[in-house]
């Protein structure tokens, strides 16, 4: 029986915290590795503009996603990783290898696959208590600039985004009006102590552009069934995340992709585990974790090879 042939030891989708994370672990223990990233390294950091509870001395999302760039550069330089632009579609675990689909056809083959594409924006389309035309704009609140949040600033959503901007903007004094359903109410407290947040608690919410001028109109539902107008100068979406699963992994009732439930070649990492453990911090101790148990399952059992 002829030993299969890999493109690397370790294949890695996705250059966030975790990917990098997962990279660097695997190289340090002597492994070759292909990190898979059709954007930027650390790209969704781009957005994030506080940071409070990641260790490193980070105050703001951009500088960790240069210094990960900067892992990255380093391994390539030292010829132990490569870093593929492209995207991956798919992937899948097989008994002598794992495989990485890529947008244009490409199969990349390793050992083992650590997928780290964590999770993207959800849009109004992706609730049940929202009804938007598609055609109509609604920001992102994580982009909005103080100035462009006013007196009639209305927020789709309480997630958490919500505090890391309110951290990030110290001097705005805009008032933001967040319509927040009753899932969101817990993600509500760490904003709670903040005067310019004004919560409206709805069950529905219709958002629709008034016939003359820019202003939205903004119909509301509350829980208790009564409903009431306003009219809007910005509408900006905070609804949270949804996983960014590729064809092949197992997926969970809410989307996500639990390592337990993965092929023995394929390990999961990072946002893309839970809806529970959404940090960088976590993100990045599962990538590395990621790299760990495939290196003991492998060169210490024996079990995969």
């Amino acid at each position: 029986m002829s030993t299969p042939s890999f493109d690397t030891d370790v294949l890695v989708v996705g250059a966030g915290p975790a990917g990098v994370a997962a990279a660097l672990m695997a190289t340090s223990l002597n492994m070759k590795v292909l990190v898979v990233e059709a954007d930027s390294v650390g790209g969704k950091l781009q957005t994030i503009g506080a940071l409070e509870n990641v260790s490193g001395n980070w105050t703001t999302g951009p500088q960790l996603a240069e210094a990960l760039a900067a892992d990255l550069a380093r391994l390539e330089q030292a010829g132990r990783c490569s870093l593929v632009r492209s995207r991956a579609v798919g992937v899948k675990g097989h008994s002598d290898r794992a495989e990485a689909l890529l947008a244009d056809g490409q199969v990349l083959t390793a050992q083992a696959v650590v997928v780290g594409t964590g999770v993207t924006a959800m849009t109004p389309a992706d609730t049940d208590w929202i009804s938007a035309a598609p055609s109509l704009p609604l920001p992102p609140l994580w982009r909005a600039k103080p100035e462009q949040a006013g007196p009639r600033t209305y927020v789709l959503g309480g997630d958490r985004p919500l505090g890391t901007w309110l951290r990030a903007h110290p001097q705005s004094t805009a008032t933001l009006h967040v319509l927040a359903p009753a899932t969101d109410d817990y993600k509500l407290a760490e904003v709670s102590g903040d005067d310019r947040v004004r919560v409206v608690p709805v069950s529905h919410v219709a958002v629709s552009q008034a016939r003359h001028g820019t202003d939205i109109i903004v119909d509301v539902e509350n829980r208790g069934g009564e409903r009431s107008t306003y009219v809007a100068t910005a509408v900006l979406s905070n609804l949270g995340n949804r996983p960014a699963a590729l064809e092949g992994l197992a997926v969970d009732e809410g989307g996500y992709c639990p390592p337990e439930m993965q092929h023995p070649r394929i390990f999961t990492a990072g946002d893309l585990r839970s809806g529970r453990f959404q940090r960088i911090t976590t993100a990045q101790g599962s990538g590395a974790e990621a790299a760990l148990a495939y290196y003991y399952t492998t060169a210490i059992q024996g079990q995969l090879v």
